[in-house]
């Protein structure tokens, strides 16, 4: 059986065995009666829970085959590292040195460089920093490209002291250890370990990397799937000890730079990952279909979060998510939570049955088209489009999760995607009471988001409503939908980057009685603010900056956040006579700037400045 099989046999195993019960039954007799128990240990701790004897059978089979899948994991994981102990120089691990490493890099030869990829150098050429250099984030996002790139720059003196340790299922960290040993004896400076998560006891004895071998001269870069565990390590194991260095948020703009693509459009239907574009990376889109887009949220989000709680403190950090997680709920939660997070994340939304807010916007808007308002969302049998929305989507009803969610359940898995940096705050103003501030949640992956949105897409032109319009009639529909979910994600978009790369200033959507402004860009110190309206589309017409001359709003805003220094309007693309475009390295988008109205820059001198922040 080939080495990826036994991997898989593995992961198959581990994944009964878990949904499976441990510990015994135990019986008490008490006045003549059988009193039937299910004994077994939770956080260390004993518990008894009274069993139906009606179900006793059941229960007591689910323990025995238990019992005999962990007897199976056991032989094959022996045997599988038995089968790969002895390899290239007797290593224990899958160890690459030389030709073999020369070999595993030469794939990157033509790929351009992420902008931390400088920042990794910088830490294996700095001979005074004895830390560990941690190199993590969600799948796909380019982790072990950087590491062969770093490797590949390499002249031949540092290259020959360089290893590549790939580490399996069967690993553990006595392995890692020993390969360290040889390869320190044999003179070697730079390690490389990659998928270093995958051990069960990494978490626990991450420190033998900075006490042992980097205080001894070898730099160690890790790097792993499971970002969460680093994040327990960097406070626990390598407190103090280690550089981190977080792949999962690809802005546009090194997006853009690293796939060769143009425009805000790929970014929304793509972004996330590093996995498309020709000769720059492997060109596969993660985020093009149902399939691979649910697959990624169960292996790089809900199975990251849950195979490093599994592993965290001996498995006892779940907190509330306890219960979700042996019932193997939570990921499904998880799921639920992704969908819906960029504006609704509360309890409500996941405890009732599930609704899609994409929906409900694009119903609204298409009713109000002046030219051609539709009311055909209006006719469509809305259950049938929630089921078949749910089975696309893998989610389940309230009437069919197994534990029921509540306030602390939305909150945990919200800090841990936060951690994971899938999801941030943005910020939400409105007049009067300027002071209370809402927090939208916004997904980081945008080509996540597409394509949950896409999947609505579908199920929504499979309902009979449909049956007798044109396919020209349904493809302007399913444009125009889709037209509405990209102006809400270039939104979230621009405020998340603004935000991100301008730390000591306020970004805020601010909301009046009627109307709002999509982005305030307010500067604390100098008491001035910079105000955007934001549209999806190819052009420009007086809608779109009727807000940004309104007198009355803009005198509300001159006496809440000073001066507004400047008024823009962020657009896909235009070419129009009386605009002056340019490309803005911070937002990532076309910026138009109409000339000739009274309250815009009239200086074109002072305009080109603004773009060089």
């Amino acid at each position: 059986m080939e080495s990826s099989d036994i991997i898989k046999k593995i992961k198959e195993l581990e994944s009964k065995i878990e949904s499976l019960p441990s510990g015994c039954i135990g019986k008490k007799i008490i006045k003549g009666n059988t009193y039937y128990y299910h004994r077994y240990s939770e956080n260390n701790k004993r518990v008894e829970k009274y069993v139906d004897a009606s179900l006793i059978q059941i229960l007591d089979e689910k323990i025995q085959l238990r019992k005999e899948l962990e007897l199976q994991l056991r032989k094959i994981k022996s045997d599988f590292k038995s089968n790969t102990k002895i390899n290239n120089k007797n290593f224990y691990c899958e160890v690459l040195i030389e030709n073999d490493l020369k070999k595993f890099i030469q794939g990157v030869r033509r790929y351009k460089k992420r902008d931390c990829f400088n920042t990794i150098n910088e830490y294996l050429y700095d001979d005074s920093c004895e830390k560990v250099l941690i190199l993590y984030g969600l799948r796909r996002t380019g982790k072990t490209t950087l590491i062969r790139q770093s490797i590949f720059e390499m002249d031949n003196i540092n290259f020959n002291k360089t290893a590549f340790i790939q580490v399996k299922y069967s690993n553990t960290l006595a392995d890692i250890n020993n390969d360290l040993k040889k390869l320190n004896d044999l003179g070697y400076k730079y390690v490389f370990i990659d998928e270093v998560t995958l051990l069960e006891d990494f978490i626990e004895g991450s420190a033998l990397f900075s006490d042992i071998y980097t205080s001894s001269g070898i730099k160690i870069v890790l790097s792993g799937t499971d970002s969460l565990s680093f994040l327990f390590t960097k406070s626990e194991e390598l407190y103090n000890r280690c550089i981190l260095i977080h792949t999962t948020f690809i802005p546009y703009k090194e997006f853009e730079k690293v796939l060769g693509i143009k425009g805000i459009d790929e970014y929304i239907r793509y972004g996330g990952t590093m996995a498309l574009g020709e000769d720059n990376y492997n060109n596969v889109k993660i985020f093009d279909n149902d399939s691979s887009t649910n697959e990624y949220i169960d292996t790089a989000i809900a199975k990251n979060i849950q195979h490093s709680l599994k592993y965290y403190n001996d498995g006892n950090h779940f907190r509330n998510l306890q219960e979700l997680y042996e019932k193997n709920e939570l990921t499904n939660v998880i799921n639920r939570v992704v969908e819906d997070i960029n504006h609704r994340f509360t309890v409500d939304v996941l405890t009732k049955k599930f609704k899609s807010s994409d929906l409900a916007i694009s119903r609204r808007n298409l009713m109000k088209d002046k030219s051609n308002p539709i009311t055909i969302l209006e006719e469509i049998d809305n259950d049938l489009l929630v089921e078949g929305l749910k089975k696309i989507l893998d989610i389940l009803d309230k009437d069919k999760q197994i534990i029921k969610l509540n306030e602390l359940h939305v909150i945990e898995i919200k800090e841990y995607l936060k951690l994971l940096d899938l999801v941030y705050e943005v910020d939400e103003r409105s007049f009067p009471n300027i002071n209370s501030i809402k927090k939208n949640i916004v997904i980081s992956q945008p080509g996540l988001r597409y394509a949950q949105a896409t999947s609505l897409i579908k199920v929504l032109l499979l309902d009979e409503a449909f049956y007798n319009l044109s396919i020209i009639e349904i493809n302007s529909i399913k444009n125009r939908i889709l037209n509405e979910i990209k102006g809400r994600m270039m939104e979230d978009i621009i405020m998340l980057e603004t935000k991100i790369f301008n730390p000591n200033k306020e970004i805020f959507k601010l909301k009046f009685a009627v109307g709002e402004i999509d982005m305030v860009v307010f500067d604390p110190l100098s008491l001035s603010c910079d105000i955007y309206e934001i549209k999806c589309s190819n052009k420009i017409v007086s809608d779109h900056y009727k807000h940004l001359i309104d007198k009355e709003k803009t005198d509300l805003i001159n006496f809440r956040f000073g001066n507004i220094n400047n008024k823009y309007v962020v657009i896909e693309s235009c070419e129009y006579k009386n605009h002056f475009l340019k490309y803005n390295p911070i937002l990532g988008v076309i910026l138009n700037i109409e000339l000739d109205h009274p309250d815009f820059f009239k200086n074109i001198k002072d305009v080109i400045k603004s773009f060089q922040m």
